[in-house]
């Protein structure tokens, strides 16, 4: 509920305010509480005679619009609940006829605007603060036309202008009432724009549509013009109607309250029955020529909003990420770095020790004592200012990673790992941005803005035909997180640079190339994990690398297992020779010693000391270690197992666990065999969707090949039967390269690079083909297999050859020279049928041992 106001009212305006020397009829009504009148919000100061809105003339009377009297700001007010009106109107014209009024009072400028020598005789005011103005009822003599006195208001306007305190430009203006003004109190405030409609003069008959001419003569004498718009012809809207709109809002007022229900008559072209104008305010709309030339230029302005939001992200956000990136690299936020943090760890060191990293620490000191020398030399290459790649390769399990880290680079700070294992492992585009930021500690990371803007760019392109630019391809936005890592890697290097410095003058890139002992390290774990998969990852980490070494922003390490990785780095460097370092399979002497040192950290375990209260049953309450296995069978172990660092340090645990060294060689040879089986071997291993390029039968040639001999010829196994004319998957190079990725087996080169031998892919897999081997049902099953896929591919050759015969035969006449070609056929199919037999003659042998065996 809207509350009420006892000071408003039109008497509280400035100037409307009864001077106080204004006689009251009576005292007490002065005091009276403006409050208990029944007023209301909607009702307005000025409603008409009768309430209708209307005001009614007699015949000797006319109205006098008398505008500029009120700023039309003041119109807001009309929504605050107004007092006694009637009594403030009988007051006006009391302070109408009264001749003290001050020169600011609206009511004095109405009086000046009427010139003395008029002869008219002011009846009522009606005040109009929506409008701005009033309306002033006037007598006059019968023999005065009230056009003669309109001209007389006009005339002492002109010669002596009355202009109010807020409009010192804009003096009062009058107009001769000529239609029906309309008293309406509605929320309808004035606009310079009219909705002039066409009505009929009484209901029932035809109104006529004025046209622009008519309507300029009706209005042009209130007021500048602006435009006139009329109906659109097939426009069905009754009545009819046109706009005028007005340069200043003022004259749209005049208009509106002069002419508001005049009846246009004939002469001035409103038909025969004369045609009634009916006005009100209409809200133009205001033209956006500046979003108007946007949105029918997209072509500029498009890229010119990309542009905007580009430099805008840069500024913002790349600080934020470098900043990021080098809290990342430099660990200065972590947990571990904190004083707090080492000095709990050292006082609870006994508490939270372990028994197992003891051992394997133990176990790992016997390995780098033996490679103290590449240890060595991978330092001795992070001090120098070559320009190139240092490239640690080994296969997986041969401790590429914890050489490097754990002891090459020891104790050396701004060290930056990217491991490209996850980010290629990665689904999607989006997951692929994720694990890169991820990997270089880039944040913030919008990842699924990429697909928004891809969407977006989608819509623009349609529309325009133009490619908007909102969306980046995976490439550029990797490119975009290195580049910022690279400029934070530039900047950790020379944050140690002191002014005082002989060099402190010279250019980062020459600091940086004196000083290669501030560089950062950058490792790559994983390079190459998988080749055929996601490319543009490598390619795109690779070029980074080549730039950060040669801009000598920082050292790089690849850690990799593929032996054939020279060929995608040659192309970031390809007049640079690779710093490498091979790491394969240890020694039987060093092996040995590693579960050695593994096995004797067991004796060293501090025992508690048994107390008086327990002193007689400690044997009952301290669990007892287990008893040191026998070692004299290790050696054989060993060789069987090999000198793979992960087996070695499986084998370790078994040993520690108490297990004999045969038994736990036994079990680890078995779980590898069970391994295999489930992952080579079994039905639906080998699919066409690209995620295996190998079939099983191709998987149980190599096990059962290897079993037998170490090695194998790489091209002797790309001619045989299983890979040369395989239907499930007929491509043997890419049969080979799958199966060698999923680590069955290894190729290795030989002379120039090319593949030369094929062996197991882990030393303990060569037990583990040799038990598969022994195991006579799936021997048969497996050989089954092949024979069948063998026959089949015969089977094959032989409707080749038939189908050509059939060809052949078909001729009309057989010529001499296809008797050559006709006992090719027929000899080809002689010897795929005796194939075929033979084939299926030791399918029947092998189901025979499927029906007799378990």
């Amino acid at each position: 509920m809207i509350p009420r106001y006892a000071s408003f009212g039109p008497r509280s305006l400035p100037g409307l305010r009864a001077p106080s020397s204004f006689p009251r009829p009576l005292p007490a009504s002065r005091y009276q509480p403006r409050w208990r009148l029944t007023q209301r919000a909607w009702e307005s100061t000025t409603t008409g005679d009768g309430k209708t809105g209307h005001i009614d003339a007699a015949p000797n009377e006319s109205i006098l619009w008398i505008d500029n009297l009120f700023p039309l700001k003041l119109s807001g007010l009309l929504r605050a609940p107004w007092s006694s009106p009637d009594r403030d109107l009988s007051e006006l014209m009391k302070r109408f006829e009264n001749s003290t009024l001050g020169a600011l009072d609206p009511i004095n400028m109405v009086k000046r605007a009427i010139p003395q020598s008029a002869p008219v005789k002011v009846t009522e005011i009606l005040p109009r603060l929506k409008d701005g103005g009033a309306f002033v009822k006037f007598t006059y003599p019968a023999n005065v036309p009230a056009k003669e006195i309109e001209s007389s208001v006009l005339k002492s306007l002109e010669e002596k202008p009355v202009k109010p305190f807020f409009s010192p430009w804009r003096g009062v203006q009058a107009g001769l009432v000529q239609g029906i003004p309309w008293l309406e109190d509605l929320h309808r405030f004035p606009k310079d724009r009219l909705r002039v409609e066409f009505v009929p003069k009484n209901p029932g008959e035809e109104a006529v549509e004025l046209s622009q001419e008519t309507l300029y003569s009706l209005f042009r004498r209130y007021g500048k013009i602006a435009e006139i718009t009329s109906q659109p012809w097939d426009s069905k809207v009754l009545p009819k109607f046109a706009y005028v709109d007005f340069a200043y809002v003022r004259d749209a007022i005049l208009v509106r309250n002069c002419l508001h229900g005049f009846v246009v008559p004939e002469e001035l072209g409103g038909g025969k029955l004369g045609t009634r104008l009916r006005m009100s305010y209409e809200q133009r709309a205001k033209p956006h020529r500046i979003w108007e030339w946007m949105t029918n230029h997209p072509r500029i302005v498009i890229p010119i909003l990309v542009a905007l939001l580009t430099g805008l992200t840069v500024i913002i956000f790349d600080p934020i990420r470098s900043f990021f990136v080098k809290a990342h690299v430099t660990r200065k936020f972590r947990l571990s770095n904190s004083r707090l943090y080492r000095w709990l760890r050292k006082q609870t060191s006994d508490i939270l020790s372990f028994r197992r990293e003891k051992g394997d620490q133990a176990g790992l000191d016997a390995v780098w004592t033996h490679r103290k020398d590449l240890i060595d030399q991978i330092q001795k290459w992070l001090m120098e200012t070559a320009e190139t790649f240092i490239v640690i390769q080994g296969p997986r399990g041969s401790g590429k990673k914890e050489l490097v880290m754990e002891q090459a680079l020891k104790g050396r700070s701004n060290v930056l790992v990217i491991d490209c294992k996850p980010i290629v492992e990665a689904r999607g585009e989006s997951a692929t941005i994720k694990k890169m930021a991820s990997a270089v500690g880039y944040r913030p990371i919008f990842s699924y803005a990429n697909s928004l803007s891809s969407m977006a760019d989608l819509a623009v392109q349609s529309t325009t035909g133009v490619k908007a630019g909102f969306s980046e391809t995976l490439e550029s936005q990797l490119q975009k997180i290195l580049q910022t890592t690279a400029g934070a890697l530039t900047e950790i290097g020379v944050s140690n640079r002191n002014k005082t410095d002989s060099d402190a003058s010279l250019p980062v890139d020459a600091y940086l190339e004196a000083h290669p002992e501030r560089r950062p390290v950058v490792v790559i774990d994983n390079f190459l994990h998988k080749g055929d998969a996601n490319t543009i990852v490598y390619d795109k980490v690779a070029e980074w690398a080549a730039a950060l070494v040669q801009n000598n922003v920082a050292h790089v390490i690849f850690l990799t297992d593929d032996s054939s990785y020279s060929k995608s780095l040659s192309k970031s460097l390809p007049d640079r020779i690779f710093r490498q370092a091979a790491l394969g399979d240890l020694s039987p002497d060093v092996a040995k010693r590693f579960i050695l040192s593994h096995i004797s950290t067991h004796d060293e375990q501090p025992q508690p000391e048994p107390t008086d209260d327990d002193s007689t049953d400690s044997t009952e309450k301290q669990p007892q270690p287990p008893a040191l296995p026998d070692l004299s069978e290790l050696d054989e172990c060993i060789g069987t197992l090999g000198g793979r660092l992960t087996d070695l340090e499986f084998l370790a645990r078994r040993l520690k666990a108490g297990q004999n060294p045969k038994q736990a060689v036994e079990e680890i040879t078995a779980q590898s065999a069970s391994e295999i089986l489930k992952m080579f071997l079994l039905p639906g291993r080998s699919t066409g969707d690209g995620e295996h390029r190998w079939s099983a039968e191709q998987a149980w040639y190599l096990i059962k090949s290897l079993s037998a001999t170490e090695a194998l010829r790489y091209n002797e196994v790309l001619l045989h039967g299983a890979f040369s004319s395989s239907i499930t998957a007929p491509d043997g190079e890419a049969a080979l390269e799958g199966l060698a990725n999923a680590e069955l087996v290894t190729v290795k080169s030989g002379l120039g690079g090319r593949p030369a031998q094929i062996a197991a892919g882990r030393p303990v897999y060569q037990a583990a083909f040799r038990l598969l081997a022994q195991d006579k049902v799936l021997s048969a099953k497996m050989d089954i297999a092949v024979l069948t896929e063998l026959a089949k591919a015969e089977g094959k050759n032989i409707d080749k050859a038939e189908a050509e015969l059939a060809l052949l035969g078909g001729l009309p006449k057989q010529p001499s020279q296809m008797a050559g070609r006709t006992a090719y056929l027929l000899g080809k199919i002689e010897s795929a049928q005796k194939k075929v037999e033979g084939y299926e003659k030791e399918i029947g042998v092998l189901k025979g041992v499927l029906g007799s065996e378990y």
